[in-house]
């Protein structure tokens, strides 16, 4: 008899999670936590906001050397959306690992086919069928390359990007990251950028009513710095944005936001990249961002899930800009590996086949509700907005000053951690946790979380209450 697709998922995760056995980092991991410290940089970032080592993972839980259980909602950063060791896109893997792993990056291949087949069949509408694709590594590969396009193509030096951005922290991307440390990190000089306001509806950075005049007043200002001759801005060849905000918070602009860019950026000639690294691939519960939103970006930068977990990232263009690049426009010898491939045109067959999309958009309003609902009852949550499984529950110290929570926010990620549940923060002040689970995350392990993500607030209100007082 054929199981249903509850029945597959709920077989693809640990049923035992969440189990927390002894209190992480455990001694196991705690051993091999000294042994990364003693062999590598200081300057990580995740081992120190989780402390523990990975033993296995699967679906959407994750098993450390100690043998504990968590449920997953990071999915490596919105990477793994089929979820760890998805046994479709294993069988795909392994199938290509038994022919070729490696040769020169542009030969074609069959595996090489099917994913640019199933690429092309969900790119949005207006790239579907008018497309070409370049392939990187990285999202910040992608990013820089899509940049470097929009230059040749528009002749023009200026980039439009918008704070609370991440694209990436290569040299050339990283002036469009917001995050004024990398830049200075990478001694790369900010020139050809121009930095505009991303409409942030909780905290707006221009007077507004509400959220779309938020978004309104933020595109009255770009049309005046590209139509004021004294503007000083110089001259704009594309603009970059995420459909939704990533590492700036989760932030879900107004409606009519990228509509109104849409046609500022037709207006003035300028092309329109949308960074889709992160919100793409059905994190949102659409293929991706844009499509709830009825725009179609020049430019479309893809990476994280498009490989299923192994490193690849695409541009998407618009076909006619072909026609002006030159031989070796981009290079790199990993680029197109045939084991993201195989995993990639995997990834995009497996959420197809169980209708991953409309699940997630289904469930992802139900846990948006639930978290809105705490925000209801708990003070220290500020904010809640997302779409599908890509959801920001800000937290604060004061509902009425929008006082953000970041050490706070800290403080519910271990505790969230310690019982089982695996949560990252985010945005301008550190102090946003995003949730971000694979799209194969069971119903029961959606309710498991959200249970000890309730119980975790409850229990920080002491901790609330002595934040106030420091």
């Amino acid at each position: 008899m054929a199981i249903s697709v509850e029945e597959e998922l709920e077989g693809l995760s640990f049923p035992e999670a969440p189990r927390i056995i002894v209190k992480p980092p455990g001694p196991k991991s705690l051993e091999l936590l000294n042994a990364q410290g003693e062999f590598e940089t200081s300057s990580v970032v995740y081992p120190k906001a989780f402390r523990f080592a990975i033993d296995s993972a699967r679906g959407a839980t994750i098993r450390d050397v100690d043998g504990n259980y968590y449920i997953d909602w990071v999915a490596g950063i919105a990477v793994l959306n089929v979820g760890h060791n998805n046994p479709y896109v294993v069988q795909s893997v392994l199938e290509q690992l038994g022919r070729y792993w490696h040769w020169m990056s542009e030969v074609p291949s069959e595996v090489r086919v099917r994913f640019l087949r199933n690429l092309h069949s969900i790119l949005p509408e207006g790239l579907k069928g008018r497309a070409k694709v370049i392939f990187g590594v990285t999202g910040a590969d992608a990013c820089e390359t899509a940049v470097a396009l929009a230059r040749w193509v528009s002749g023009k030096p200026m980039i439009m990007a918008f704070e609370g951005a991440y694209h990436g922290i290569h040299q050339g991307i990283v002036t469009a990251t917001a995050k004024t440390e990398l830049q200075v990190y990478a001694g790369v000089p900010m020139v050809n950028i121009a930095r505009v306001p991303y409409p942030y509806p909780y905290r707006c950075p221009l007077p507004a009513k509400d959220a779309e005049d938020c978004g309104n007043a933020i595109l009255n200002y770009i049309e005046h710095l590209l139509s004021d001759p004294y503007s000083g801005i110089g001259q704009v060849g594309a603009i970059i944005v995420e459909p939704v905000q990533g590492e700036g918070g989760y932030i879900v602009p107004p409606r009519g936001f990228l509509k109104g860019l849409r046609d500022i950026a037709d207006r003035h000639g300028v092309l329109l990249i949308v960074d889709e690294v992160q919100t793409g691939v059905g994190r949102t519960g659409k293929w991706w961002a844009v499509e709830h939103f009825g725009i179609t970006p020049d430019i479309m930068c893809m990476s994280k899930a498009i490989g299923g977990g192994i490193p690849m990232s695409v541009v998407a263009y618009r076909a006619d800009y072909d026609e002006k690049l030159p031989e070796m426009f981009h290079l790199g010898t990993y680029r197109a590996n045939p084991l993201a491939l195989a995993a990639g045109a995997a990834t995009i067959e497996y959420i197809q086949s169980r209708n991953l999309l409309d699940r997630t958009l289904q469930l992802g309003e139900y846990a948006r509700r639930t978290f809105e609902d705490m925000a209801d009852r708990y003070p220290v949550i500020g904010n809640v907005r997302g779409l599908g499984f890509m959801i920001g529950v800000e937290l604060v110290r004061d509902k009425s000053t929008k006082d953000p929570g970041a050490k706070l926010a800290g403080y519910v990620r271990r505790m969230l951690f310690e019982n089982g549940v695996l949560m990252h923060t985010c945005g301008h002040f550190g102090n946003v946790l995003r949730f971000m689970a694979p799209l194969v995350l069971t119903r029961r392990h959606l309710d498991d979380g959200l249970r000890i993500f309730e119980e975790v607030i409850k229990g920080s209100m002491g901790y609330f209450g002595l934040l106030n007082h420091l």
